[in-house]
């Protein structure tokens, strides 16, 4: 699973620094929900993530209202410039192309 978000201006050292250390509730959540790694890159505001999970949907719906997600979102939602809600129908971006594996 691919996503983009993008952060509010000024706010790139803050993310990246928030992120340097995960609250371990927020770990082990996103463990059980399915999420077997999580990457993210940044280049200047854009964020890219790339996700390895079993169901993302399922995911989402395990995090909503997670305990130890909600306080996360509402710290991320005064870093991104749209915050993740989890209202939405969120599939991520579409794969147009990759380098087939050869056997």
């Amino acid at each position: 699973m691919a996503l983009h978000t993008k952060l509010k201006p000024g706010k790139e050292a803050e993310y990246e620094s928030v992120h340097a250390v995960i609250p371990p509730e927020l770990d082990t959540a996103l463990r059980e929900a399915g999420v077997h790694s999580w990457r993210i890159w940044r280049n200047g505001l854009d964020l890219f993530h790339v996700l390895e999970v079993d169901d993302y949907a399922a995911m989402r719906a395990a995090l909503r209202d997670h305990p130890a997600n909600v306080p996360w979102q509402a710290r991320m939602a005064e870093l991104l410039a749209v915050e993740d809600d989890y209202s939405g129908d969120d599939t991520g971006i579409g794969l147009v192309w990759e380098l087939p594996v050869k056997e």
